[in-house]
């Protein structure tokens, strides 16, 4: 297995896990959708993507937005995105995904990773066992109507 910073040329390999990671948050299949938003990751450049390959297939991929801290002055990322092909979980991939994305951070002398999930996610257990802390501050949301 190999991970790397993913391009626009891998924008082919990342739509389907992508769609697959949508379909684990019960969105409908929407390739074309998935395809348009990464590409406009891609030429804005505002998230950065590792994708994992088991030789020349993709098999999970992370998405980290930056963030800043005010109250510390310091850059971060938020790990909002963290899919596995379901024939490769259990065999440490998302664990190195994540590897990845915390080398990324203390390469850039970040403040360190947040990650946003659901309540009820199975993986909330290695995001503890990889160090994460929860987050004990009370979180609000607002959704435009």
């Amino acid at each position: 297995m190999k991970i790397i910073k993913a391009h626009i040329d891998h924008l082919e390999d990342l739509v389907p896990l992508f769609d697959g990671y949508r379909q684990f948050y019960k969105q409908d299949s929407d390739k074309e959708g998935a395809k348009h938003f990464l590409l406009e990751r891609f030429k804005n450049k505002d998230a950065i993507i590792f994708i994992a390959y088991d030789n020349d297939k993709a098999i999970g991929f992370t998405q980290l937005y930056p963030l800043l801290s005010s109250v510390s002055m310091q850059p971060m990322y938020l790990l909002n995105d963290l899919f596995v092909n379901t024939n490769y979980r259990g065999q440490g991939i998302g664990e190195a995904l994540i590897d990845k994305a915390k080398q990324l951070c203390i390469k850039e002398n970040n403040k360190g990773l947040a990650i946003q999930t659901a309540f009820d996610n199975p993986a909330q257990q290695l995001y503890e066992k990889l160090g994460f802390k929860k987050d004990t501050d009370l979180h609000f949301f607002w959704t435009v109507e």
